[in-house]
């Protein structure tokens, strides 16, 4: 007794050559995903939210009452430059904030408008290096490079001189819109006296 057994006389549907670019593209493929996914998993757990940081950040307050030295940034969420150095200025505060208080202050609340016409504030991010008490030793306005903040930041702790007082970056445009009210209360409008009617 014979038994058939089922044999293969139909051609094979691809070639080798066919086969193996095919599982070539899929290796390819699935390196290119696990590099993409990879590098995206990378971004999100490296990124700093500027809301986050000023959430956390020392108030404005205490820093100029609690004997540190500080550093003060006026910044706005929108801001491509401060969101550029966010990263930056998070790690400097991991390493400085036990000496230094990282203060930071929205432009786009008007609580601070008083400090925005002190500072002069017309490009952001915009630092103020301030001595314990508040008195303000330097600026800088726009990106820094994390070598110049660092310097600054170490000599601030230390209680030397800046060596980059005054440095200007590329900044995100910002200026206030201040208006001033006319009072007929007051003498000095000139032409309150006169009836305009």
């Amino acid at each position: 007794m014979a038994t058939d057994l089922p044999t293969s006389s139909a051609a094979p549907s691809e070639t080798p050559i066919a086969t193996r670019l095919s599982n070539f593209l899929i290796v390819l493929v699935a390196i290119a995903l696990t590099v993409a996914i990879s590098l995206g998993l990378r971004t999100q757990t490296t990124s700093v939210s500027l809301s986050s940081m000023a959430k956390v950040a020392v108030p404005l307050e205490v820093a100029l009452a609690n004997g540190k030295p500080t550093l003060m940034e006026f910044y706005a969420d929108w801001c491509t430059s401060c969101q550029a150095m966010a990263p930056t200025l998070q790690s400097l505060k991991e390493t400085y904030g036990d000496r230094i208080n990282f203060v930071m202050l929205n432009v786009d609340n008007e609580k601070w408008l008083p400090e925005i016409l002190s500072y002069r504030v017309d490009g952001i991010p915009h630092f103020v290096y301030m001595k314990q008490g508040g008195n303000a030793i330097g600026q800088a306005i726009g990106e820094q490079p994390r070598p110049i903040l660092e310097a600054n930041l170490v000599a601030l702790s230390e209680g030397n001189i800046l060596p980059y007082a005054q440095t200007t970056g590329q900044t995100s445009a910002f200026s206030t819109t201040v208006e001033t009210k006319e009072s007929a209360a007051d003498p000095r409008s000139h032409g309150s006296q006169v009836d305009k009617s």
